[in-house]
């Protein structure tokens, strides 16, 4: 059941947007739809990676050839797909993000960008974000909660993005970074009204308080990151909620504050979406309702910051140069130069981090280092390996990356049913004559991780805290 003052705010706010609103909200069941991973699935259909031949249900207009729906909602615990990164499982509402993405891109000279996903987690929009971007593109993802931010780092890496990297903290760390972004993302914390059709906690806690302390915190997370987006640079800013409070009028009132120009989502050529509210007639917004369209309720607008746009990849060199001290205080006891037949990118900079040994992307290395000494980050570039005395222990990060050479490790294509095992990390065994040492698991001819073959039994490198633990 809504809550009835709920109900009256949609009425009072715009009774013909709204009409038929409540009832979807309680007497319709959520859609499922996912994004297929085109740097990865390499041809794979939405039916193959589910096991399903008659599971699409047709492709998700805003996002044409990676979107999907499905009829029917499978366990994806056991999709091996879901797993090796290959499909993201996202609400089609959120998929509008790709569309925005890469016509921002376009206009602002389809060269290479920096992209900063400032309330990121699960990962969903920096996932599409990401792909919609142009090469060579960076995509900075951050979440305040410690235990999203985890999540967040987690999709990143099965999505297998070279060029990323994921901090955790408080936005207003991003003013230590003045203009260092050519566009910013606020999918900002919301009172999820968006969210009611499948969330009862969503229902509950709704009230006219929660909207008030939401838009405030709204505010304050646009005043932080605004000093980070670059002149000409683009602010796309959603919500998952409904109502004015959070939407229009606070992006009305903080584009007069800062100058900033109400930008076309170019997504209301979708007859199913909306544009803003009729009150707000100096905002351009979209507006996805589960009463018009097969997604959750959100809400997207665009604000472009005064100025002429100069590309944020023209203000550093490409490359960090460290003293020999800290060369000698952070290589680990191995040759770098051996690690560069891992990947396939040959412009990449491998270097050590701690015990570890990471690939970054040449024309951000100085910025990633930037970002490590300003935010508390918690992934970069590509972990290649783990350093434990003379072992190089392959990360799983390699094994779900886009740029992992098929080269780099002898590999075992294993059963769906050893592959259910290897995800719970229990132990598994090999055929006779698999080659011994570091393997990559492969499924369905799809990277799956690490083994390492003693031969009597191959030690499980599945990441522990990802493992599966309830089938």
């Amino acid at each position: 059941m809504l809550n009835p003052e709920f109900t009256e705010m949609l009425r009072l706010t715009d009774a013909t947007v709204f009409d038929g609103l409540p009832e979807a909200l309680t007497a319709t069941a959520p859609e499922t739809s996912v994004r297929l991973n085109h740097g990865k699935a390499h041809g794979a259909d939405i039916a193959s990676l589910c096991g399903d031949p008659g599971i699409a249900d047709g492709t998700v207009p805003w996002s044409t050839g990676t979107g999907f729906y499905l009829c029917r909602r499978p366990n994806f615990t056991l999709l091996p797909a879901l797993h090796q990164g290959l499909l993201y499982v996202q609400d089609a509402s959120s998929m509008c993000l790709s569309h925005i993405i890469a016509a921002l891109a376009a206009q602002l000279g389809g060269g290479a960008l920096r992209l900063l996903d400032a309330c990121a987690a699960p990962g969903g929009k920096t996932l599409c974000a990401a792909d919609a971007l142009p090469a060579g593109s960076l995509v900075v993802a951050n979440e305040y909660d410690f235990r999203r931010a985890e999540i967040l780092r987690e999709n990143v890496i099965k999505w297998g993005l070279p060029s990323a990297v994921v901090s955790r903290g408080d936005t207003a760390r991003f003013r230590r970074l003045p203009e260092a972004f050519d566009i910013v993302c606020v999918d900002a914390p919301c009172s999820g009204e968006g969210m009611m059709r499948k969330d009862a906690t969503a229902r509950s806690q709704w009230s006219p308080a929660l909207v008030r302390e939401c838009a405030a915190r709204q505010d304050e997370i646009l005043g932080n990151i605004w000093e980070a987006l670059r002149p000409g640079g683009y602010l796309v800013y959603s919500t998952c909620t409904f109502n004015a409070v959070e939407n229009e009028q606070l992006i009305s009132r903080f584009a007069a504050d800062n100058g900033a120009e109400s930008i076309d989502t170019g997504l209301t050529e979708f007859p199913s979406v909306l544009p803003a509210l009729k009150d707000y007639p100096g905002i351009m917004a979209a507006r996805f309702l589960p009463s018009r369209v097969r997604g959750e309720g959100i809400f997207v607008s665009i604000l472009r910051k005064p100025g002429i746009h100069i590309p944020s990849v023209n203000d550093l060199p490409a490359t960090h140069r460290t003293s020999r001290k800290d060369r000698r205080q952070n290589a680990p006891r191995t040759d770098l130069r051996s690690y560069a037949a891992q990947i396939t990118d040959p412009t990449a900079i491998v270097e050590a981090s701690g015990d570890s040994v990471r690939a970054l992307p040449a024309s951000h290395a100085n910025f990633i280092h930037t970002l490590e000494k300003e935010l508390q980050t918690i992934h970069a570039g590509v972990e290649l390996a783990t350093i434990k005395g003379r072992d190089a222990i392959p990360s799983h990060t390699l094994a779900m990356s886009r740029i992992l050479s098929p080269a780099a490790f002898p590999t075992a294509e294993i059963s769906l049913a050893d592959t259910l095992s290897y995800l719970r990390r229990e132990a598994i065994t090999l055929e006779a004559g698999t080659p011994r040492g570091y393997l990559l698991l492969t499924h369905a001819g799809h990277p799956l991780g690490f083994a390492k073959n003693l031969g009597s039994r191959a030690n499980n490198l599945y990441p522990a805290p990802w493992r599966i633990r309830n089938l």
